[in-house]
């Protein structure tokens, strides 16, 4: 039975790292479900509740980066609500458009929400690039702080 638990905790950490770059799939807390269930298979003897505690801080952390970074980068260039919620909206219709759609789809949405605010293309296209990059600077944070999490978890685990 334990190595299928292993085999699940790799995959749930594998497809938690997948989720970091892939909207819509809950990537930092994947990974964080694969390295407790790891951790707990083996009884908590080579990582520890601490490290468990650690691991489960930068999730939350994680989980407030995906909401944050496309809204700083939209208050940056002043842009309005609608600017915000299109590009929420945005990242959801994306997923179902592939990889280009995940790209384009916050840019698109900020731009739509942006211009039916403010009626100002100019604004809009600001807006758009603005929210797109915060949310590209979002997905690198992410990801840098699951791939923190599994390295924590495997120094734990071989020290």
């Amino acid at each position: 039975m334990t190595p299928l638990v292993w085999i699940l905790s790799l995959m749930l950490v594998g497809v938690g790292i997948a989720g970091t770059l892939l909207p819509g799939l809950p990537g930092t807390p994947l990974v964080f479900g694969g390295l407790l269930l790891a951790a707990w298979v083996d009884g908590f003897q080579n990582v520890s509740v601490v490290t468990v505690i650690v691991l489960a801080v930068l999730t939350v952390l994680a989980f407030c980066v995906d909401f944050i970074s496309s809204s700083l980068g939209a208050r940056g260039v002043g842009a309005s609500r609608g600017a915000v919620v299109g590009a929420a909206l945005g990242t959801l219709v994306g997923i179902f458009f592939g990889f280009a759609g995940i790209i384009l789809g916050p840019f698109i949405g900020a731009v739509t929400g942006e211009f039916m605010a403010r009626r100002n293309l100019g604004q809009a296209g600001r807006a758009g690039i603005a929210t797109w990059i915060g949310f590209v600077l979002g997905i690198g944070v992410k990801l840098m702080l699951a791939f923190t999490m599994v390295g924590i978890f495997f120094l734990a685990y071989i020290f």
